[in-house]
């Protein structure tokens, strides 16, 4: 079988298994069987083999640690704390409670590293309240989807993690990479709400005091702690990442059940329930996309690639262009972490080829996939805002686009200005930047 032939048959049938609507897992491994049948060399049982391979890593630990340690801030109250913090900050700026909803998704994004967990932690609490202070529904909803993206960006974050283990990219250093491009996005969503707020006259809240903002502070201090234990802890070398997402579910344990004395057994029984939950989800995801992933590589399939791309003569600003496109699209069909294991294997030689320092190519597949969680059909982050500000997901597409245009600016932003992204990895991490 050529390697055209395979990627046909794999492609194809993942596509036509999407559109009919069958889970993204399943349509994985159920496009991978024809070729395990129809290959001589290959056996069926070689996709059970190499999904078992996939889950013997430690780096993947990280992800359903991660995830728990979000759950557990969510039910620790945390999210109450930082929105107290965000509304003496930024409050009293027009449209008050939509750059709150920004600055708190910034904070919590650099708690959990889960924008799933940002848009369903804040999206509670802010789309109510936004409703009930005049703000449209759909602008409620679109603005806190839309800074929910940040989870995955600001450090620490899932996909960071997922992407250095399969690829063997420094995750400290994409860490570090993220923190810019975060606050830029976050940025050009407060300048898109100042305008909204403007041209429709949403509400705003009178300036805290000192003495009310030093409070706020106190209150979310403990909460704020936690990135710079995690990022510390991975760019000083005290852990591996792994490591710091097991001191994260320590840390967050620690505030919930003897500082803040908010979570109980039942409720602690509920979020190792969820956290179980969702991480089986997103393993068995990992799971089916190597398998994918072993078939391109087995075949040859990213050599066919880089042949191709070099009769395009992309250097490293048209091959980013590239990157952040092909990553925008297939982020509107399928779950990041499986993207990155069927996408970013595959083109990060062809990422070394053209020149582009791997920590680069990371960050622009890394946000073009956090883009994707807020375009439809798939956009898991709009589903559960719309579902919370109990609205259609049509009804809120216009204004997901108007908040997404500044943002696809920034992207464009990263892929021309490498040096942007590796500033801060070559100054605290010269050793292992290049």
């Amino acid at each position: 079988m050529t390697p055209g032939l395979v990627a046909l048959i794999l492609f194809g049938t993942f596509l036509g298994l999407v559109l009919l609507r069958v889970p993204v897992a399943f349509a994985l491994a159920l496009a991978c069987a024809p070729v395990f049948f129809i290959e001589p060399r290959l056996t069926p049982v070689l996709l059970l083999q190499e999904m078992f391979r996939s889950y013997n890593s430690f780096v993947l630990l990280a992800v359903p640690f991660f995830l728990l340690a979000a759950n557990l801030m969510n039910a620790a109250g945390i999210t109450d704390r930082l929105i107290r913090l965000a509304r003496a900050l930024v409050g009293h700026l027009p449209g008050g409670l939509g750059h709150v909803n920004i600055v708190v998704s910034m904070f919590f994004a650099g708690i959990s590293g889960s924008s799933t967990a940002d848009a369903a932690g804040i999206g509670s609490l802010l789309i109510p309240q936004m409703k009930k202070a005049g703000f449209s529904a759909s602008f409620a909803v679109a603005i806190t989807a839309c800074s929910a993206v940040m989870g995955v960006i600001i450090p620490p974050s899932i996909l960071m993690v997922v992407w250095g283990g399969l690829m063997s990219v420094s995750i400290g250093g994409m860490f570090l990479a993220g923190v810019v491009p975060g606050i830029l996005i976050g940025l050009s969503q407060m300048v898109t709400t100042y305008v909204y707020a403007k041209r429709y006259g949403y509400p705003v809240h009178a300036r805290s005091s000192l003495a009310e903002l030093a409070g706020a502070l106190v209150g979310a201090a403990l909460a704020l702690m936690t990135p710079l234990i995690i990022v510390g802890g991975i760019v000083g070398g005290i852990f591996t990442p792994t490591e710091a997402s097991v001191v994260a579910v320590l840390y967050s344990l620690v505030l919930g059940t003897l500082v803040y004395r908010t979570v109980g057994p039942a409720k602690l029984a509920h979020v190792l329930y969820d956290t179980g939950r969702f991480a089986a989800i997103s393993l068995f995801c990992i799971g089916t996309a190597s398998a994918f992933g072993w078939l391109l590589a087995y075949f040859k399939i990213p050599t066919l690639l880089i042949a191709g791309i070099e009769g395009l003569g992309l250097g490293p600003v048209g091959f980013g262009l590239l990157v952040a496109a092909a990553f925008l699209v297939i982020g509107c069909f399928i779950d990041a972490i499986p993207a990155i294991i069927i996408l970013g294997t595959v083109l990060f030689p062809v990422a070394q080829h053209v020149g582009m320092h791997p920590i680069h190519f990371a960050l622009i597949g890394v946000i073009s996939l956090a883009f994707g969680l807020v375009t439809p059909p798939y956009g898991l982050c709009l589903l559960i805002a719309c579902a919370i500000g109990e609205i259609r997901v049509a009804a809120a597409l216009r204004d997901v686009a108007v908040i997404l245009a500044p943002m696809l600016l920034v992207l464009l932003v990263v892929i021309l200005f490498p040096d942007l992204v590796l500033f801060l990895p070559r100054l605290i991490m010269p050793r292992f930047i290049d």
